[in-house]
């Protein structure tokens, strides 16, 4: 999950275009990130705080990206938006922290599907804090897809629990996170606010793991390589993705995250959703698809508003 899923709209540096190979890529990344998710809930499941799984996976980014700051010399330490950049690093930090604790109290593909309300968020944020004006259409997507969050959810029910509110504050964490780089886009290199990020991260929960630590058996130890490994190379795999094809082809291919988080809730937990899931799930995926199309369209016309 880290820095979330709203990185992934985010385009890197731009070489030859492989349109197929980049939605293998894409494909592949959202099948790493759900594997990752597994791991993580079973660490959780096995009595391990979200903070000490969260502390692993920063861990492991940031090793991810030491090559490239070497290369670079360290200068990519170098930002001008240092608060922003601190409170990006947090923004995802409580992403990642929200949406792990949400997983040893509910299904894998439950929690994914939640967490996909991610664009509803950076809409309504990007009124107040990027001063977009928002059409109709997409405040409408806006609501249905927030129906569909109820569907799942389901409060006042018997099937309610508070875990299921997790996902979706994780989803506004990343979405702030997400305003904020769309804030630093021209200044900030991608490096820089990778590494910012990876290392505010690391720093807060290092600091804050200490009174939560739980010793790590082999096994547990052998998961948290695991899910630290798998996140890097999540990263990775989706940097290469949008090399080779524009994020506007891209975008809809996060939503295959859904059907792998099922897949693997399956062949770990042995758990399937079930039809108000399926039902919510279907309701955020056409309005969450619905909102990139129409902010696809203001882009290209080069509006602060499409509808």
């Amino acid at each position: 999950m880290l820095f979330n899923r709203a990185n992934a709209r985010l385009p890197a540096t731009k070489t030859e275009d492989y349109p197929l190979l980049g939605i293998v890529l894409m494909l592949l990344a959202m099948a790493l990130f759900s594997i990752t998710d597994g791991l993580c809930k079973s660490l959780a499941a096995a009595g391990y705080h979200p903070i000490q799984i969260a502390w692993g996976r920063f861990l492991f980014i940031t090793l991810f990206l030491l090559p490239p700051l070497a290369a670079n010399r360290f200068r990519a330490l170098h930002t001008a938006r240092p608060g922003l950049q601190l409170l990006r690093g947090l923004a995802m930090l409580g992403s990642s922290v929200f949406f792990i604790s949400a997983l040893p109290l509910m299904a894998l593909a439950d929690a994914t599907a939640l967490a996909f309300v991610t664009p509803f968020f950076v809409t309504a944020l990007a009124i107040p804090l990027l001063g977009e004006r928002i059409g109709i259409r997409r405040w409408m997507a806006v609501v249905v897809g927030f129906i569909g969050v109820l569907i799942i959810v389901r409060p006042g029910g018997s099937g309610f629990q508070v875990a299921a509110l997790f996902p979706v504050v994780s989803a506004a964490c990343g979405a702030l996170g997400f305003i904020i780089t769309r804030m630093m886009r021209i200044s900030e290199p991608r490096l820089t606010t990778l590494a910012f990020s990876a290392l505010t991260a690391l720093a807060a929960t290092s600091s804050a793991v200490l009174p939560v630590w739980q010793p790590l058996n082999a096994q547990a130890m052998f998961i948290l390589l695991g899910v630290g490994g798998l996140s890097a190379l999540s990263q990775y795999v989706l940097i290469l993705a949008f090399q080779h094809a524009e994020p506007s082809l891209l975008a809809p291919f996060l939503y295959s995250q859904i059907l792998w988080a099922t897949l693997v809730g399956f062949v770990l937990f042995g758990a399937l959703p079930d039809m108000a899931t399926l039902i919510g799930a279907a309701i955020i995926i056409a309005c969450g698809l619905y909102v990139l199309y129409r902010e696809r369209l203001r882009a290209s016309a080069g509006l602060s508003s499409a509808g």
